[in-house]
């Protein structure tokens, strides 16, 4: 799978910018993602199993989201975007320009 981390605190000097990891069962790879960056990942087989370890219990008032087409972020997301699947909220997220996420 491909695993993508973008900066969206605002007063970094990389917000915006983008780094993604592809994490194999050959690589054995992770991939630690801070506070004040969005989370998205594409999968590049046909199966694969994904675990993640978080800092704290869920809580769904603090989400937001980006669009993961977002042009301004540039992300090769290595599949065809006719061929994303994508669920029907993950649909309609607006662009990062277009949010008024602030993360410290």
């Amino acid at each position: 799978m491909l695993d993508v981390a973008v900066d969206i605190r605002k007063d970094s000097p990389t917000f915006g910018r983008h780094v993604a990891v592809e994490l194999t069962e050959d690589n054995h790879r992770q991939f630690f993602i801070p506070r004040g960056l969005a989370h998205g990942f594409s999968v590049l087989s046909e199966e694969v199993i994904f675990q993640y370890k978080c800092d704290n219990f869920y809580a769904p008032q603090s989400e937001g989201a980006i669009a993961w087409d977002d042009p301004d972020l540039g992300i090769d997301w290595r599949i065809p975007a006719e061929k994303a699947v994508l669920s029907e909220k993950d649909r309609h997220h607006p662009l990062l320009r277009q949010t008024s996420l602030d993360i410290p």
